[in-house]
């Protein structure tokens, strides 16, 4: 990428197909050692201009790949955020004290700014790449818990693999609207690798979906009804406090939160699609006590649950 290419030498190039922008592939198509001559392929085929795009929450900044991947060392990091794959072969990525082997599979995302290197095992070592940035991006990305380098390897990474040939076809086969499309796809592939890497292969993330899910499961089944947190522990096969971690790594919410929000869901279908007194609402709902619904109802809303019926009643 652009610090990569500011060395004196760059042994190949490459492009690929423009009789068929389908097949994404990369073909050798010279030995140079000619700076403009590297700089001219790489914003051609890898660098879109994004001056169009530079205020979206999120924009793909630049993708490729290169087959012979070489060592690359940024003590203070690249500006953008950086998701790579590899391909075949192997290498070796540091960053802060760690060191991590990465090999068929493997996928890492590397922060903007953020310290690191790594460096080939191989002599062919291919690698796939995708930098992005955007508005909301920092946010974005802290939202997910995307704050440190992360080396996840997949057993299926397909969707992913889909996801980056869109965007290499939306860029070739569209100039005008090519990076709004990659804009979208971009944000796509950053929430599918989250949704991945958080299933597989992320320290405590391995068994995240199983412990969640049955506790979701049973919330949505019983949420009109009185239960602890203890329940649902039991039911997902935890202690409360693992459970409890899990459920705001994943969710954001505490299983408290979650099933006040599921009942409140509930509460606002019964608000604007019967003509239930607010009372019979709190009780179908799973709240015991009226005076306590309204109360919740209004922290989350902002609103009575009467003034939310005269808001949307019929408008929904």
């Amino acid at each position: 990428m652009n610090k990569l290419f500011k060395r004196k030498k760059c042994k190949q190039i490459f492009k690929f197909p423009i009789d068929n922008p389908a097949a994404i592939h990369y073909t050798i198509i010279e030995r140079c050692d000619d700076m403009s001559a590297k700089r001219t392929a790489i914003n051609q085929h890898f660098y879109p201009y994004i001056g169009q795009v530079k205020e979206l929450p999120v924009f793909l900044a630049g993708i490729g790949g290169t087959e012979y991947q070489c060592r690359v060392d940024r003590p203070e990091g690249y500006c953008w955020d950086q998701i790579l794959f590899c391909a075949k072969g192997g290498g070796t990525l540091k960053f802060d004290s760690t060191t991590v082997r990465i090999t068929d599979g493997c996928y890492f995302f590397l922060p903007a700014d953020y310290p690191h290197e790594y460096v080939p095992d191989e002599a062919r070592w291919d690698v796939r790449w995708i930098v992005f940035g955007g508005s909301a991006c920092k946010q974005t990305l802290r939202e997910l818990g995307m704050t440190k380098p992360l080396v996840v390897r997949l057993e299926d990474g397909s969707s992913l693999q889909r996801l980056y040939d869109k965007m290499f076809v939306a860029l070739r086969s569209d100039r005008i609207y090519g990076n709004y499309i990659c804009s979208g796809l971009m944000y796509q592939y950053l929430m599918e690798f989250h949704r991945l890497a958080s299933g597989s292969g992320v320290p405590g993330g391995a068994d995240r979906s199983d412990i969640i899910l049955p506790a979701l499961n049973y919330i949505d089944e019983h949420y009109r009804e009185d239960f602890s947190v203890a329940v649902l522990a039991e039911i997902s096969g935890v202690s409360q406090q693992y459970l409890c971690r899990k459920f705001r790594q994943t969710m954001n919410l505490r299983p408290n939160e979650y099933v006040s929000c599921r009942r409140i869901q509930e509460a606002k279908r019964l608000l604007t699609e019967t003509d239930i007194p607010a009372a019979e609402v709190a009780r179908l709902s799973g709240f015991a006590d009226a005076g306590y619904f309204c109360t919740v109802f209004r922290k989350h809303e902002k609103l009575t649950p009467t003034q939310y019926r005269s808001l949307y009643k019929g408008k929904r």
